[in-house]
């Protein structure tokens, strides 16, 4: 047989094989298509977006970086109350109100701003809305009766039990019960000092003098040593508190880190078959290994917490355990890879096993052993935020209740920003000391 007469079949071949990848690079692009349409009716994305409320997304947003004031009257007994973020931590003492709010015996004026302007009195409530009229509000027969321009536009929401307003100046809401208003400002109020503080209210400079050359306000310690104190005792952020929880977390990443890899070194060499010549109990460390880094964190978290109740050190030993089984495999097969030669060397000095090990193979293996760890150390910092919301440790539980409460989003926005520039600090930490402990460099870039 000729070649001439093989070329046929060969072409044929060759077709063949381009004909099969031409349909395979448009298959797999349809099959991925095909699974995203899926996906959008599985899904339901349609119905999501017809049921997604803007309204209360734009008001969440604004609660991360603004705070709101409740002025609140209680219809029954007539009390008036002032309050930032509705709580009692940030209520204002008798004889002390802020500029736009006014008493006047039973009449509560509110002056929202840009003509918009709420009354109470002992009869009900009014909200003079620019552009549209006068929203007019009285307590009929047990009922809450409305009286304001027709029709009603979409920011009111009447019945018989109860009146909403939302504008852009601000929330009103009418009830049987109380009526209530919510002034926005931009800021997070009270970040340093309390209602109750000698300090509030005071700007920079006055801070200052007061600080460096003013009347000690407690005989028993300086100015400033009492702003600091006002500072990090505050009822409303709890300074004192959120610095402690920051250590927490660090600490569980940083105990849990530690530990692994002090416990996954010597159990890299049993699982190393360059130092273990016994194959079974290689399988079965190697086994154990991918068993306890198959289970996520969040799992061992929850098995222990059973075990040994909450606390950080619950979430340590959760990062501890996971991290055994990751550490273990890189170490084993970092040591698979090292140079026998300079092991050998050490070995023709007379050296024992231990001493091999300790001169021929550390030397080798520590700087991929020491990335691998701070590596771990800092994505560790960001897992110890949510193991810490549920074994109840660490800045993670604040954030977690302040989720839960609804309503403190601005403190939502403080922990996430601690939380970021935690992780930011880790990151350099860790950059830094690669430089330091490996290359030997304390000024390279990370």
């Amino acid at each position: 047989m000729t070649a001439a007469t093989l070329n046929p079949s060969l072409h044929d071949q060759i077709s063949l094989r381009f004909t099969r990848k031409r349909r395979l690079a448009f298959a797999i692009p349809l099959i991925i298509l095909a699974y995203l349409t899926y996906a959008f009716f599985a899904f339901d994305l349609p119905g999501l977006a017809a049921r997604a409320r803007m309204d209360n997304a734009v008001i969440l947003l604004s609660d991360f970086w603004s705070h709101k004031t409740h002025v609140t009257r209680d219809n029954r007994s007539g009390a008036v109350t002032v309050a930032i973020e509705g709580e009692a931590k940030g209520t204002y003492p008798a004889g002390m109100l802020p500029d736009w709010v006014t008493l006047d015996g039973e009449t509560t004026r509110i002056d929202l701003g840009s003509g918009h302007m709420v009354t109470y009195d002992s009869a009900g409530a009014r909200y003079v809305v620019p552009d549209y009229g006068t929203i007019d509000i009285r307590r009929e027969g047990g009922k809450v009766v409305l009286t304001a321009p027709q029709p009603l536009p979409e920011w009111i929401n009447a019945s018989d039990t109860k009146v909403s307003v939302t504008t852009e100046a601000g929330r009103f809401s009418y009830s049987r019960s109380k009526v209530e208003t919510f002034k926005y400002q931009a800021g997070w109020e009270l970040f340093f000092f309390t209602l109750d503080s000698p300090f509030y209210g005071k700007g920079p400079l006055d801070l200052a003098a007061l600080a460096l050359t003013g009347d000690r306000i407690d005989p028993d310690r300086s100015n400033l040593g009492y702003m600091i104190s006002e500072v990090w005792m505050n009822k409303m952020w709890r300074h004192g508190d959120v610095v402690w929880a920051l250590f927490e977390t660090v600490l569980m990443a940083f105990l849990g880190t530690i530990g692994a890899a002090m416990i996954a070194l010597p159990l890299g060499f049993v699982a190393a078959s360059n130092f273990m010549p016994v194959r079974a109990v290689r399988f079965a460390f190697r086994r154990v290994f991918d068993f306890i880094r198959g289970v996520d964190g969040l799992i061992w978290t929850i098995i222990l917490s059973r075990a040994f109740g909450p606390g950080p050190m619950t979430g340590a030993l959760a990062i501890l355990i996971t991290d055994t089984g990751s550490f273990g495999k890189m170490f084993s097969e970092a040591l698979e890879n090292i140079d026998e030669k300079q092991v050998e060397g050490v070995r023709s000095t007379g050296a024992n096993a231990l001493q091999r090990a300790r001169f021929g193979v550390i030397p080798q293996v520590t700087p991929v052993l020491l990335s691998q760890v701070l590596y771990y150390l800092e994505s560790n910092t960001r897992s110890a935020t949510v193991i810490g919301a549920i074994v109840g440790g660490g800045i993670g539980l604040l954030l977690t209740q302040a989720i839960q409460t609804q309503k403190d989003w601005e403190e939502v926005a403080y922990y996430m920003t601690l939380i970021v520039l935690m992780v930011m600090a880790m990151d350099s930490l860790s950059g830094w000391l690669r430089r330091r402990l490996i290359r030997g460099d304390g000024t390279g870039r990370n």
